[in-house]
């Protein structure tokens, strides 16, 4: 019997059904974007501290060369997607709907696209131990392609802290429009198969379950093909519903068990890791080749000719639009990511990075638009919640200023889904709404913890100064006690005593 087919899944709370409009991109085979004439490759493209970088203005490199080294324990490094001159390192627009600028080393291709010699492939990976694995994975600059940007590494050591059993392939996709995991597995499963048996050994588990949701049959067929020969490899399919792929969520459905709250799916044994996560490590150990590209679907009712593109590393969004025939009208969105969870864009300079499946331009009839009213209690975000939270309550709490309120009825719980906003007919940004108040309350938090640690600063330093004031007062002590030692005068000597026989004597003998 196949094993997906005897496999259980359990139900999880809430979720929604929105039109995946997957139809627009799904049967578009991946292409490779051409180069661009410039890259904007930024300093960090990952959770944690930014890259360091190790290159000058002017500077020739090839493609694979590290261009900045990674910076403490949770950091990634960045390389080169191509050769040619490194023409500066400065700010430059963020992926971010903030627009703000971030430090970014700007490349300009030679055209020559020439490899490193000193790529280290490995001819029989599975030999390495998983230390090993876990190292040529941090030098790749591998971080989660899903979106989360977690770097890869730090999730294949966890096998340190916890014992792992079980390692998931988050291959649900269930974000409405991206097709680029789809693609993957479909042209690729292979390479994506050898890149998750990697990983388990990396994470020392003996069971991988490959989750696909089921509005994806085609990648399902090759799937279940390619793994047929690892018994320890079972796939499974998902039932199409939104947020599918969150992974607590995932873990649920899979295996009936609940993630504590701001807990990690590792605290039950489990590691949950990305399609294109997978590829990038058998990249890395098969061929030695770091994280320099990635697959995206470029998408939406404003893209003229929706596409799935193998695109270099920080090629400005602009170029993808482009070759895609660029715009039928105005968008009236630009969205990073898909269209529940992505980022607005402020603009088309921006650069793709590690995080980037997704650019769609979406049109006014695909954007769910009205005017915002006042909520009406119906309680529908409560029952497409699904962390089993009250939408309505927090946002009451957050509007009328009481953060912590928020926090106790589970703020902090929210993964920002969007399903409360998408079942809203008051049309309240109930997402954007948490948003802000998780910022204010991390705001907060490094305010009070600024001022603690200036407390904590002032109150060093003024025992530092104490310590030496009563020191200075000791050593001025000290000299003073030697010098009037110095200068009193030396002591007269007390007359011997005698004997009464001697007194008698000197008595008799004047």
């Amino acid at each position: 019997m196949d094993k997906a087919k005897k496999f259980k899944l359990f139900s999880i709370r809430g979720g929604v059904h929105p039109e995946d409009r997957k139809r627009l991109s799904a049967e578009q085979e991946i292409e490779p974007l051409p180069m661009p004439p410039l890259l904007h490759i930024p300093l960090q493209q990952h959770i944690g501290a930014p890259a360091e970088p190790l290159v000058r203005r002017g500077e020739m490199v090839k493609k694979g060369a590290l261009l900045a080294r990674s910076q403490g324990a949770i950091s990634a490094p960045v390389h080169a997607p191509t050769s040619g001159r490194i023409m500066g390192i400065g700010g430059y627009p963020a992926h971010h709907a903030s627009g703000l600028s971030v430090r970014t080393i700007t490349l300009k291709p030679d055209g020559r696209d020439e490899w490193i010699d000193s790529l280290d492939p490995v001819a029989e990976p599975f030999n390495l131990a998983p230390e090993e694995i876990a190292r040529r994975v941090a030098e790749a600059g591998i971080v989660g392609m899903g979106g989360a940007t977690f770097p890869s590494a730090v999730k294949l050591n966890l096998r340190q802290r916890y014992r792992l059993h079980t390692l998931v392939i988050n291959g649900a996709e269930c974000e409405p429009y991206l097709t680029c995991d789809d693609r993957l597995m479909r042209e690729q499963p292979g390479q994506v198969l050898d890149g998750v048996r990697l990983m388990a050994r990396g994470l020392g588990v003996e069971r991988v379950l490959f989750a696909i949701e089921d509005n994806k049959p085609a990648a399902q067929q090759v799937m279940r093909a390619a793994a047929r020969v690892y018994p320890a490899v079972t796939v499974v399919g998902l039932p199409t519903r939104y947020p599918m792929g969150s992974e607590k969520h995932l873990v649920q459905t899979l295996t009936g068990r609940e993630t504590p709250a701001r807990g990690l799916t590792a605290e039950l044994g489990i590691v949950v890791h990305n399609v294109a996560t997978a590829l990038a490590v058998y990249e890395a150990l098969r061929h030695g080749r770091p994280l320099i590209s990635r697959v995206m679907t470029v998408s939406g009712g404003a893209i003229r000719t929706p596409r799935n593109l193998r695109v270099p590393l920080g090629t400005p969004l602009s170029h993808l639009i482009d070759y895609c025939g660029g715009f039928t009208r105005e968008p009236s969105r630009l969205i990073s990511g898909g269209p529940m969870m992505g980022q607005p864009l402020p603009s088309t300079r921006v650069p793709v990075v590690k995080g980037s499946n997704g650019l769609l331009a979406l049109t006014d009839e695909e954007v769910q638009g009205g005017r915002e009213m006042p909520c009406i209690r119906c309680a529908s975000c409560v029952q497409a919640c699904p962390c089993g939270l009250v939408p309505l309550e927090m946002e009451a709490h957050i509007r009328a200023g009481s953060l912590d309120s928020s926090v106790r009825l589970g703020l902090l719980d929210c993964i920002a889904c969007g399903s409360c906003a998408y079942v809203c007919p008051s049309h309240i940004p109930l997402v954007h709404c948490f948003n802000y108040a998780k910022g204010e309350l991390a705001a907060r938090q490094r305010a009070q913890h600024k001022q603690g640690e200036t407390k904590r600063l002032a109150e060093a330093r003024s025992a530092r100064m104490e310590a030496a004031k009563q020191a200075k007062r000791a050593a001025m002590l000290k000299r003073k006690q030697a010098q009037e030692a110095k200068k009193a005068p030396p002591a007269e000597a007390a007359p011997a005593e005698t004997t009464p026989a001697e007194n008698a004597q000197a008595e008799a003998n004047p």
